[in-house]
């Protein structure tokens, strides 16, 4: 990062802030994404490292 914040943290934050705002209006959306998130991370971990699920080198 070239700075105390970053576009990228800005952006982060942003989007950060909608989906927990969006989550709280509507908590059924929120425990569906919270799944697709852990989904998502669980195949990413297993398909990086060669399904010993350590992190991706």
């Amino acid at each position: 990062m070239n700075g105390p914040l970053d576009l990228r943290v800005l952006v982060l934050l942003l989007v950060g802030v909608i989906v927990g705002y969006i989550a709280y209006m509507h908590p059924a959306v929120g425990v569906a994404g919270l799944v697709a998130v852990g989904v998502v991370t669980l195949l990413y971990l297993m398909m990086g490292s060669g399904g010993t699920g350590g992190p991706p080198s």
